[in-house]
């Protein structure tokens, strides 16, 4: 399942992604991963739920963003949920049609019974039709 938290920068998505994050990690059997452009939220996350910094890695384009979540993936077969916070910037889409890299997603949900939870700075009303069906909060 892929869910979407949609509204301009500066709404406040990243507090919700983060209190979706450490809520779920209360009730999870398997593992959490909090996928973010820096370590700077490491304080406000469960000691329970991996913070990776995506900045860190040399990630180019939606394609090789998708080949990295999926080596997380293959490194943890227990991955529960996955959330992205500054979806855009981590896939490289900004400015970007964002309607395949979702379907992506929703594959590879289907496919490893992985949650992707995307906070994306974009008005649900902006996102593809294909898209907007993920959106659970928009502010």
């Amino acid at each position: 399942m892929v869910q979407i938290i949609a509204g301009k920068k500066g709404k406040g998505k990243t507090k919700h992604l983060l209190d979706m994050a450490n809520q779920g990690v209360k009730d999870a059997t398997g593992s959490i991963v909090y996928l973010d452009k820096s370590s700077k939220h490491m304080y406000e996350l469960s000691n329970k739920i991996r913070l990776i910094n995506v900045n860190e890695y040399p990630l180019s384009g939606s394609q090789g963003f998708i080949g990295f979540l999926c080596g997380i993936i293959s490194q943890d077969h227990d991955i529960e949920t996955m959330f992205l916070d500054s979806f855009l910037k981590l896939a490289s889409l900004e400015g970007e049609d964002i309607a395949d890299t979702i379907t992506t997603l929703e594959t590879i949900s289907d496919k490893y019974a992985v949650n992707f939870v995307l906070s994306v700075s974009m008005d649900a009303a902006d996102m593809p039709e294909s898209a907007q069906k993920d959106v659970i909060i928009s502010l």
